[in-house]
């Protein structure tokens, strides 16, 4: 009989994204949407955003034989195979990446020396790791991850609104392998007034995230909803700070998402010029560098325990 999970999994967490993680080199694992489910409840199981399963490509059931060739080719040995808290498959996950490589590391995968890179396949492409160690602002083990290409819509073509929140703030599209939608809902310098679109929301810090926002038009697939204000800007320095929250699509409120602050990054170098922002989430300060081919996120990942299931 096929197992679906193994008896010991893994928590940690990347600036406060935690996940529930394994390892799975022989494809001995699939766990069913209701056991991931299960899982990942916050009361009655172990507690998590998501769910990793660290397999190789030829183990992930949704990917066809070409798709599973490519990432070899690519040089990747092992695949990401996540899963939202709710169970549902997701293409990619930023802060999931850096605990993967952590844990990686942890299992003799990965160098510990500082540079060392890792080659990661998700389901949006291979992404390269490299390890930073630590870093004053960051944290300890730090890890950058190379994002690769991203795509983006018109500036403020899609409105977000709040069950239970007065306002609307416009809204623009970011692709990262996932859906983003972005609102600029402040901006602290006043430099920028004239080129972010209108937003009635209150400030980053007064919103109420439980609920699950509304964008107009419609996507299909659900997104994720980030909101943003922007801090400090300096054209000198071609870099900013700024503040951010997120909804994300099957989860809810996450105090960090990896591919979220990305698409911030991007919205923002669109409506600013500036390429590097310093990105402050409730789970911490992360880094995101963007250029046109590609964008990377730096930040902090921490392995916390292994947990031993009970069998019924």
């Amino acid at each position: 009989m096929r197992m679906t999970l193994p008896s010991i999994l893994t928590k940690g967490h990347a600036t406060a994204n935690d996940f529930v993680i394994f390892a799975d080199p022989t494809g001995s694992f699939d766990p069913t949407p209701e056991e991931v489910a299960a899982i990942c409840d916050r009361h009655r199981g172990i507690g998590g955003d998501g769910l990793i399963r660290l397999t190789r490509p030829e183990y992930v059931a949704d990917l066809s034989v070409i798709q599973k060739n490519m990432l070899r080719g690519q040089g990747a040995e092992w695949f990401m195979d996540y899963r939202n808290a709710d169970g549902s498959l997701a293409e990619m996950c930023g802060n999931g990446t850096r605990l993967t490589a952590r844990f990686a590391q942890s299992l003799g995968e990965m160098g510990t020396e500082i540079g060392s890179e890792f080659k990661l396949a998700t389901r949006a492409g291979v992404k390269t790791l490299i390890f930073r160690g630590e870093d004053s602002e960051l944290g300890k083990d730090v890890f950058t991850v190379r994002m690769g290409g991203w795509s983006a819509g018109e500036i403020g073509e899609y409105s977000v609104t709040i069950p239970g929140v007065e306002g609307v703030a416009a809204a623009t599209f970011a692709d990262l392998g996932n859906p983003h939608v972005v609102s600029v809902v402040g901006d602290r310098t006043g430099q920028f007034s004239e080129r972010i679109p209108s937003s009635s929301l209150p400030d980053v810090e007064d919103l109420d995230l439980s609920r699950t926002p509304v964008v107009s038009p419609r996507l299909e697939s659900g997104q994720n909803a980030e909101f943003v204000r922007i801090d400090t800007a300096s054209a000198i320095d071609i870099a900013g700070t700024a503040t951010m929250r997120v909804n994300e699509r099957g989860v809810g409120e996450t105090l960090s998402c990896g591919t979220g602050l990305c698409a911030t990054a991007i919205v923002l170098r669109k409506l600013t010029g500036i390429d590097n922002w310093t990105i402050t989430v409730r789970g911490g300060i992360l880094r995101v560098e963007v250029s046109d081919s590609d964008v990377s996120l730096t930040g902090a990942s921490r392995l916390v325990g292994a947990v031993s299931l009970i069998k019924k």
